[in-house]
């Protein structure tokens, strides 16, 4: 079956798939998907070929329909592929949205699977626990004792994900996962039924497997450092929402150790030894694991209180003999790890609690004693958490080791992937190759048409001015009511989200809903029955939110999304950059605040017949030289500075 007759004018998707347009960048998407998939060596037949891996980035449009684009040519290759997703929510649209209508329109024999982190399935060894223990009483009186006993018997997959009435905090559920180095491996009386083993023999036969990003490179950095995997064997991987992965794999390619680790341990241990009843051992296994503990919570006591990621540098500086302490934690390791050895032979719980005290160890040695100029260290102070972590500086030098010369083809694909109209920001960051092939499909929406772009008249005081607040405000206000609500307001800062709420509150007859006074969904849901209330959000709602409709007609950005850059990580790569000759200001922050900005304007048009207006409340557009750089990225929207405009615009709908 060739492309052509399924995303051609006369294809299946025209004429099965409900209200279909021809999209002629999607043809051209998946051809290109196809081209590469086929094009890619095979790593197990050439195995010193380490360029063997074809690689594509596609930046695709809302509207593209760059899911089906490049699902489909997967499916056709014939190969093992795996998915890999920006989130769990995206996760499920494609196995319960996408994966169907490719089986019936398609390929009927198509065996593809979800597989999420092993903390998003039940535990049938800690179910049975907690059904068996008189606390799970207080799980009766709101009825969920009985609607999960009701659940457990019918899933035939233990993912909580069927379980939508289970609020995403609820502590019941860490209660009924299990993960990694709390599982009892072959020792589990439930490794049988397990549902986390039947996952892993159905991925081994699967020809699609769809993933999340945070599992794919932890399942990477587990290869790569010859621990076990998560994943089974794959031909090729396709990477949506591809602009997250810098971020990403440098949480995996990087080492941390928390307190919460240390006392996770320790209570881990106490749980485990009061089972046991094995008399002084388990006795000296408790107090050689709180001994621990304590000597944890001395020595990152010992750190900076204020909150925040700090250089570790700085941090040690303020410690007389950090040296002395870092060995004195360590002693505590090697005495219970020393302890555990001797456990060993009651169970493999006790291997697997020693594994963990030795890999605590070495995490602690790696990023306080063995540093190097390939990594930055830092130190984080949460409200009820210490971390320690060592990230790397870049990332394309991983990736080039870990995942190019293993798989036969590579595709990268999300709506925001050029700043200024190239690849190069992103080639760059993730060491891609000369000969990796690009393509830049704009999206079909009438953005010249149905979109309006306002930008601060001349004289609008800039971001940096003190005046800046109190007018952005008012000139939030001002569009608000021309919009007759309809708006979502994008910040930068929980500061200044807060400051418009207290403004707007007292003078919009709207609805004001806001980031942080309820969850995510919750919000979202009223935001779109409500056609004229006004929400207000910051961080992860610059993307992901998708209200088709008249209930989202105005975007309203603050200012450019430009980072602070006291983040040590960030300090880094700026610093390398500056290092290298270049300029981290145009090299770096630039191009990850064009990138951002892209992705909250995507917020306005999600549908063909979708119309607004777009408000950025920054002069720098168009008072400043690199303005014009965020401009070219932005969709060709008409723009105005006049207030008068955007009421036309909105006077035309009627």
């Amino acid at each position: 079956m060739g492309l052509d007759e399924i995303f051609g004018p006369a294809g299946i998707l025209a004429r099965r798939l409900a209200g279909y347009d021809f999209r002629a960048g999607q043809l051209a998407m998946a051809e290109a998907v196809a081209r590469t998939l086929s094009l890619g060596g095979d790593p197990a037949l050439n195995p010193g070929d380490r360029g063997s891996a074809a690689m594509l980035a596609v930046e695709a449009g809302t509207g593209i329909g760059k899911t089906l684009a490049y699902l489909v040519p997967a499916v056709l290759s014939g190969q093992k592929v795996v998915v890999s997703t920006g989130t769990l929510n995206l996760q499920e649209q494609v196995l319960n949205k996408e994966i169907p209508f490719i089986r019936e329109h398609v390929d009927p024999g198509l065996d593809a699977l979800c597989v999420k982190g092993r903390q998003n399935y039940l535990c049938l060894y800690r179910w049975q626990q907690m059904a068996a223990d008189p606390q799970m009483a207080m799980f009766q009186d709101d009825g969920q004792g009985a609607l999960l006993a009701d659940w457990v018997g019918r899933t035939e997959t233990g993912d909580r994900a069927e379980l939508p009435w289970l609020a995403d905090d609820s502590p019941l559920w860490p209660q009924l996962s299990c993960p990694t180095h709390q599982c009892l491996g072959t020792y589990c009386p439930q490794a049988q039924e397990c549902f986390v083993n039947q996952l892993r023999k159905k991925a081994a036969r699967a020809r699609l497997l769809i993933v999340n990003h945070h599992l794919f490179f932890s399942d990477l950095a587990l290869r790569r450092f010859g621990h076990a995997e998560v994943l089974p064997r794959y031909e090729s991987v396709i990477f949506d929402e591809a602009h997250h992965l810098e971020g990403v794999a440098t949480q995996y390619f990087g080492a941390s150790v928390s307190r919460y680790q240390i006392l996770d341990l320790a209570q881990d241990i106490e749980k485990a030894a009061g089972q046991h009843r094995a008399g002084k051992p388990a006795i000296k296994t408790l107090q050689l694991a709180r001994v621990l503990a304590d000597e944890a919570e001395r020595f990152f006591a010992l750190f900076p209180r204020e909150r925040g990621r700090l250089p570790l540098a700085n941090c040690l500086d303020q410690i007389s003999d950090w040296s002395g302490e870092l060995y004195g934690l360590l002693d505590r390791f090697a005495g219970l790890a020393d302890h555990l050895d001797t456990m060993t032979t009651s169970g493999e719980v006790w291997d697997g609690m020693r594994h963990r005290c030795l890999e605590l160890a070495a995490g602690c040695r790696r990023i306080m004693q063995e540093r190097d100029a390939a990594h930055v260290y830092w130190a984080e102070r949460r409200e009820k958490n210490f971390v320690l972590a060592a990230s790397p500086v870049a990332v394309a030098g991983d990736l080039q080791a870990a995942l190019y010369p293993a798989v036969r083809g590579i595709v990268f694909t999300s709506a925001t992937l050029t700043t200024a109209g190239t690849f190069s920001y992103f080639a760059e960051r993730l060491g891609l190759p000369p000969a990796t092939d690009t393509l830049a499909l704009a999206t079909p929406f009438d953005y010249a048409g149905r979109t309006l772009l306002y930008v601060p008249p001349p004289g609008f005081p800039a971001p940096q001015a003190p005046a800046f607040g109190p007018a952005a405000r008012q000139l939030m206000q001002d569009i608000i009511l021309l919009s007759r609500g309809r708006a979502l307001l994008l910040f930068t800062s929980i500061v200044a989200m807060r400051a418009a709420r207290d403004f707007l509150a007292d003078c919009l007859p709207f609805p004001l809903l806001v980031q942080g006074e309820a969850p995510r969904q919750a919000l979202l849901d009223v935001f779109q029955q409500d056609t004229h209330s006004v929400l207000l959000a910051v961080a992860s709602f610059w993307e992901g939110v998708d209200v088709p409709g008249e209930a989202l007609s105005c975007v309203i950005i603050d200012k450019l999304p430009f980072e602070v850059p006291s983040d040590p990580v960030m300090m880094a790569r700026m610093d390398a950059i500056r290092d290298q000759g270049g300029n981290p200001f145009f090299d770096f922050q630039v191009p990850r605040a064009i990138l951002t900005l892209r992705q909250g304007v995507g917020r306005l048009m999600r549908k063909a017949s979708d119309r607004g207006v777009l408000a950025i409340l920054d002069v720098r557009l168009t008072s400043k030289g690199y303005g014009r750089l965020f401009l070219e990225s932005l969709p060709p929207s008409p723009i105005t500075r006049d207030l008068a405009a955007i009421a036309t615009f909105f006077a035309e709908e009627d």
